[in-house]
């Protein structure tokens, strides 16, 4: 496998250019990010020193209307992450059918170093430090992997203040109280759900209750494991960054997320009101957790966890990815050889952009939806967008990652072919 995360994304691309060409103009305006940007950003620490921080923001593509992506505070962050991810939400966007293209930013830096106000600091002088590359219009920033509403208010007012007038649609992901949408909190996890519901018979699930597992017990998997539960599924394994639990009676979600939020620690618990009762269970890593037999493994941490080495031991019968690129291209071919779906990132947690396209419209509109229509329009896209690559695998008899890359290369190539090619400037053609 490649040592660049972008180089093992465009892998991705070339394989679904197989089965479905386009205009060769097409590809080689989807072979390179449109524009990139790399920022340092001092902050004056709590003690009085100073610090400088590496700051990154990619405009992969605008096709189809301004960029779109999150922001990620995270020790790992580098500009080829940065690219790639940018790569994979002009996917994302185009395979749900939203008018936005692909952006990606985030700043190399571990928060839980910092302090509350050094963070505001950091957020307020990344904003800054990239006010001028972006834009409502232009490109339309979003929280990430450890940043979140507050944050992104922080980034609003900052902008606000650069711009000399208040301008909420210039991210989304806000608090409600400063613009934001109802429901954008638990959308990505929602659109995951949403789409698992939608494919399910046409992967060859077995009816009623799903046995589940989830890696990464944060906001996304958090909410997917709620919804799955409330569903009637029984949820046996979730786990964070230290670990993870298991129990084959089936966890509460709600109640392990209220046992972590006050604790720090996942424990399998039963809670009524603010009284949590602590039941028995076993302590897994996140390798061994990824290897259980269940029906649905899902996948919410980071990039790159299943890879040529365990794949070959999965034994989940459908792969939901609300990460971003958990899955190596290697490892895809064994999955699909072992007849296990992957439910691929760009549909699976497509849930979270597709709720922050809703809020940018809102913010745009001055009007706002209650929080059933923000839930009834997300599941419409989702739906939509899940049957249309199920009809691909149908058509094609290719993974469901390479059909969902043929769903948004038809809309992205139909608008490279509107705005003119070779054919309609070449005269002699």
């Amino acid at each position: 496998m490649s040592d660049s995360i972008f180089d093992s994304a465009k892998a991705q691309l070339d394989k679904a250019l197989k089965y479905y060409s386009i205009d060769s103009e097409s590809e080689l305006r989807l072979q390179t990010p449109k524009a990139a940007l790399s920022v340092s950003i001092p902050v004056r620490m709590d003690d009085g020193s100073l610090r400088v921080f590496q700051g990154y923001r990619v405009r992969y593509n605008d096709l189809l209307g301004p960029a779109k992506g999150g922001i990620r505070f995270h020790p790992g962050v580098n500009i080829d992450e940065v690219k790639s991810l940018a790569f994979w939400m002009t996917f994302k966007c185009a395979v749900v059918g939203i008018p936005y293209g692909g952006g990606k930013g985030g700043v190399t830096v571990n928060p839980k170093e910092l302090s509350l106000l050094e963070i505001e600091r950091l957020s307020r002088g990344y904003m800054s430090a990239v006010a001028d590359f972006i834009g409502p219009n232009v490109d339309i920033p979003a929280p990430d992997v450890y940043t979140n509403s507050m944050i992104m208010g922080w980034m609003v007012d900052e902008y606000s203040k650069v711009s000399g007038e208040y301008t909420p649609s210039i991210i989304t992901g806000k608090p409600i109280a400063l613009g934001g949408s109802l429901g954008r909190e638990d959308a990505t996890g929602r659109g995951g759900y949403y789409a698992l519901e939608a494919m399910r018979d046409g992967l060859g699930l077995p009816k009623g209750k799903l046995t589940v597992a989830v890696q990464g017990f944060g906001n996304v998997g958090y909410h997917f494991a709620r919804l799955a539960a409330e569903a009637g599924h029984k949820v046996v394994a979730v786990s964070d960054s230290k670990g993870g639990i298991y129990t084959d009676d089936g966890l509460d979600p709600k109640s392990v997320h209220q046992v972590k939020e006050e604790s720090r620690e996942l424990k399998a618990a039963y809670c009524q009101g603010s009284v949590c009762e602590i039941r028995d269970f076993q302590s897994i890593s996140n390798e061994d957790l990824l290897e259980l037999d269940v029906d649905v493994l899902v996948p919410a941490a980071l990039e790159n966890v299943i890879t040529e080495k365990n794949a070959p031991k999965i034994r989940a019968k459908v792969v939901v990815e609300l990460a971003n690129g958990p899955t190596a291209p290697i490892a895809d071919e064994i999955l699909f050889e072992n007849k296990i779906h992957v439910i691929p990132d760009i549909l699976a947690n497509a849930g979270g952009v597709t709720v922050s396209y809703f809020e940018w419209v809102q913010n745009r509109m001055g009007l706002y939806w209650e929080e059933q229509e923000v839930h009834e329009r997300l599941k419409k896209k989702m739906d939509a967008a899940s049957f249309e690559v199920l009809e691909l695998s149908k058509e094609h008899g290719c993974d469901l990652r390479t059909c969902a890359y043929i769903a948004a290369l038809r809309r992205l190539n139909e608008a490279v072919k509107a705005k003119g090619t070779l054919r309609n400037f070449n005269s002699r053609r």
